[in-house]
């Protein structure tokens, strides 16, 4: 609650979603102590989209499978039948955080089971591990892993060009990848296993964003950026004869291969002086289509080209729908219709006022019309409509002067695709959303309109800076990045709108007053405006305060326990407090600038800070801190910490480093005096939530590393015993921003990642709620109805595969130390990979045992995993179920 910072900030710009760079990770430990463990459903609190959405795959050989990748929120599968987004990356834990940026997804046309992602993030130290290629042969649902010698930068400069890994449609072994930063293309022929540079490839780019970025962030070379395969040229199980690759070079753009690869040139005739940020064949008219811009995006392009090039005579033909001198944007959004040969599409993706543009053709580029266009300027006719009350924060709360307006076509569109099978289905990629339209061929009717809605639920691609859940009226707040944050009145619906009056661009920091909770205070970044606001009905409605001189950013902010009088940390100034709503502030002394400062949630004159290992205190409101005698702390700003609600002087400290004290400390004296909690190896955040029953204390969270195991922990004892809540499956990258627990459900706990939204949990255990409202309260006690009971859900299913979760309930009145689950499947299904538990088949009957950190098991407590399988004939579930001989009562909730 109310403290994050982005450790790197990138870019302020609107919409293009900022990352935290985690501090480097803690090397791998022998688990030291058995750590308990209990289930828990997650969820997102609902906000659909908010991030920038680069890619967007379907395959080519079946209908309704599609996938789409984010820069640093990992990739997801579409769901046909519900029209939603599943994620993939989930499992992705804390030491290789970066592998929820996605660089590129390719989808096999020959065995549609087959999906591959290349993962990194950056490209330069930010990121402390390389890329890697991972493989799935069930769409997604396992991985394995490839890691290559090289970084990959799914949300570096240049990340919208692509796609750079492609599977050839003949040969489904073998598969490219375009490298950055000088690394060249590299080729497998093993299906992803093993990967080789191909040598005989003659250029690896030169074109960096800003070569002279001492960050190495705008330095670095995009490298190779899109391959394609002329299908024409192949049969199947033999290598496709002709690929073409593009480059991030102006002069020398587009290589091709006519030997599948053994050689290449460069193609003759081709334009200069811009980048190719696609190349997408028309193999039925012999054409290759290419995007062209003068940067590489997505923020920046002024000139742009669209090229035809004819396979067959290497005739290239300008079909730009515009003239040169009219252009002050890059095309990059390209695709060509499957089903109508002759029909290609292409986005002005740097048209940001006073917006996007979409061009359509229908004669192969000869002829062009556009989704708008000016009648008499400013005036403007739309060939489309847009409904957004699915997301309406999407139209920002704007009501801007013609020619722009709300809700906007787009920002940052390089993802655009004509569903291959579904002439009437096209979907693009925005800096906040993926909007589509299911009557796409109305555009080319006289006078016809065609619709435009955001087809992205179940996407959430937020990075979240802090989190709140007042003890009354809206269950959370958010601090988010590039969107602001958001007042979650329900966890299952899509709020109406982001904070506003003022819109921050990130939101940094927020804060209730803990005995007025309506009484709220945020604060963030904006180019022009006051950073920070406050409002009085729970952050429904906002004002902005005046900032003191000084003020560049953010920074932190915290609220008196009365809300008579706030503490401000921002950035380019030092702390400052006030009395009233922020209309006149003074400089705090005794503290330094920069530092991280939050407030007694009794006291409200009690205000605690803390800087490079000193922790200060102030009693008379801020106006003066002194430096606390405690010794031990961590010695690096890499530290967030919280004083408990209820209980004065009660503080926990969170953070550390690897070279340096790393855990959590606790203070019952104000700060005097903290204790570093043995057996917490790591901690990065901490958070409070509703005390147990008949708990005495109040429910602590952290997202730390206890007994040599990274995850999600709770303990309701005050810290002497912990539970991991999280499991393998469940870890999204890097969770060192914030947690916080909710004050009116037990268990319930909000998890702040970096570029996956705000994931909550609730425990399967007593009082777990669910239905996501303001005050749901805690449910009634279970009831045993013997030993154990078993819940099987198949989670996904496709030809010849499918995907369990197993919940084994412990029923009885002891306490379980290791456990066993026996069944047998009634068709001909076959367990494939487990995760969570370890499995074995003797026959027909599969036994799945616990893992280490899952083997004690409370009674009345939960233990859940997973599983991939096989089936032939019907996918029949188990009838009986056995753990430690006893027959175990069913729950059966069938697919879902």
């Amino acid at each position: 609650m109310r403290r994050t910072r982005i450790l790197t900030v990138l870019l302020a710009l609107a919409a293009g979603l900022l990352a935290g760079s985690p501090p480097g990770a803690l090397a791998a430990q022998t688990p030291r102590a058995a750590v308990a463990a209990d289930s828990y459903t997650w969820k997102n609190a609902r906000i659909d989209g908010g991030g920038f959405v680069p890619g967007i795959v379907f395959n080519r050989s079946e209908k309704d499978l599609a996938y789409a990748r984010t820069d640093i929120g990992g990739a997801y599968r579409w769901q046909e039948s519900s029209h939603t987004w599943t994620p993939l990356l989930d499992h992705v834990g804390w030491d290789v955080w970066g592998h929820t940026g996605v660089v590129s997804v390719a989808s096999d046309a020959v065995d549609p089971d087959r999906v591959y992602a290349a993962v990194g993030t950056y490209t330069n130290d930010w990121d402390p591990t390389n890329g890697a290629v991972l493989r799935s042969a069930d769409r997604g649902a396992t991985w394995q892993k490839t890691d290559l010698p090289f970084k990959l930068g799914g949300n570096m400069p240049g990340r919208g060009m692509g796609e750079r890994l492609a599977v050839d449609p003949h040969d489904n072994d073998v598969l490219y990848l375009g490298a950055p930063s000088g690394h060249g293309l590299w080729r497998s022929t093993d299906a992803g296993v093993t990967w080789s540079e191909v040598t005989a490839f003659p250029n690896p780019g030169n074109y960096a964003q800003d070569p002279g970025d001492t960050s190495g962030y705008a330095s670095d070379n995009q490298g190779i950026t899109w391959v394609t395969f002329d299908e024409s040229t192949g049969r199947a199980g033999t290598a496709t004869k002709t690929v073409y690759v593009g480059v991030a070079d102006k002069e020398n753009a587009v290589y091709r291969s006519t030997d599948a690869g053994a050689t290449w040139e460069r193609l003759a005739g081709q334009p200069t002086g811009y980048l190719a940020h696609k190349g997408v064949l028309d193999a039925e008219n012999g054409y290759l289509y290419l995007a062209y811009s003068d940067t590489g995006g997505p923020y920046d392009g002024g000139k742009g080209r669209l090229y035809r090039y004819a396979t067959a005579t290497g005739t290239w033909t300008d079909v730009s729908p515009a003239a040169e001198a009219d252009t002050y944007y890059g095309f990059s959004g390209l695709t060509v219709d499957r089903q109508r040969p002759g029909t290609v599409m292409a986005t002005a993706y740097s048209s940001w006022w006073p917006d996007t543009q979409i061009f359509r053709s229908t004669d192969s580029g000869a002829t062009w019309s556009q989704a708008w266009s000016y009648t008499s300027y400013p005036d403007r006719e739309n060939r489309y409509t847009m409904d957004v009350s699915s997301s309406p924060w999407l139209t920002w709360g704007a009501n801007p002067a013609p020619p722009e307006q709300t809700p906007k076509l787009g920002w940052m569109t390089e993802a655009l695709e004509i569903d291959p099978f579904d002439s009437d289905r096209m979907m693009y990629g925005t800096g906040a959303t993926i909007y589509g339209t299911e009557n796409l061929t109305n555009w080319d009717d006289e006078g016809g309109t065609f619709a435009i809605e955001p087809m992205v639920r179940g996407l959430e691609e937020t990075a979240v800076n802090d989190l709140a859940s007042p003890p009354s009226g809206a269950p959370l707040l958010s601090a988010l990045g590039d969107v602001g944050g958001f007042r979650h009145t329900s966890l299952t619906e899509v709020p109406s709108m982001m904070y506003t009056s003022p819109n921050f661009t990130t939101t940094t920091s927020l804060d209730f007053a803990e005995k007025k909770p309506d009484v709220v205070v945020r604060a963030g970044n904006l180019d022009s405006g006051p950073h920070v606001a406050f409002s009085t009905d729970n952050g429904a409605n906002w004002f902005g305060g005046t900032d003191p001189s000084g003020v560049s950013g953010g920074g932190t902010v915290a609220a008196g326990a009365d809300g008579s009088r706030f503490v401000w940390s921002p950035e380019g100034t030092g702390v400052q407090y006030t009395t009233g709503f922020g209309t006149s502030w003074q400089a705090s002394s005794g503290i330094p600038a920069g530092a991280v400062v939050e407030s007694d949630r009794v006291n409200p004159a009690t205000f605690y800070g803390f800087k490079s290992g000193k922790f200060y205190v102030s009693t008379d409101g801020g106006a003066t801190f002194t430096a606390s005698a405690a010794t031990g702390l961590p010695a690096g700003d890499s530290v967030r910490f919280k004083a408990l609600p209820g209980g004065e002087g009660d503080v926990w400290l969170a953070g550390g480093a690897a070279d340096g004290p790393y855990g959590l400390w606790h203070s019952t004296d104000g700060g005097k005096a903290f204790t570093k909690l043995p057996g917490v190896d790591a901690a990065d955040t901490v958070g409070f939530g509703k005390a147990a029953p008949d708990a005495t204390y109040q429910t602590l969270f952290t997202s730390a590393e206890i007994g040599g195991v990274r995850g999600i922990f709770r303990s309701t004892d005050a810290g002497a015993t912990w539970t991991r809540v999280n499991d393998d499956a469940h870890q999204w990258g890097w969770t060192g921003a914030a947690v916080t627990g909710d004050p009116r459900v037990y268990g319930r706990v909000y998890v702040a990642t970096n570029g996956r939204g705000v994931i909550y949990g609730d425990t399967s255990d007593t009082g777990g709620g669910d239905d996501g409202g303001t005050d749901p309260g805690p449910g009634p006690d279970p009831t045993p109805t013997g030993a154990c009971e078993v819940e099987y859900t198949v989670t996904n299913q496709w030809s010849g595969g499918f995907q369990a979760d197993v919940r084994l309930t412990n029923t009885g009145t002891s306490a379980w130390d290791g456990w066993s689950l026996d069944w047998s499947f009634p068709g001909d299904q076959r367990v494939t990979q487990m995760w969570n538990a370890e499995h074995s088949r003797t026959g027909a009957t599969v036994t799945a045992k616990n893992v280490a950190w899952n083997a004690g098991v409370a009674p009345g407590a939960s233990v859940t995993f997973g599983f991939t399988g096989s089936w032939t004939g019907t996918n029949a579930e188990p009838q009986r179920f056995t753990a430690a001989g006893h027959t175990c009562t069913t729950a059966t909730r069938g697919s879902r």
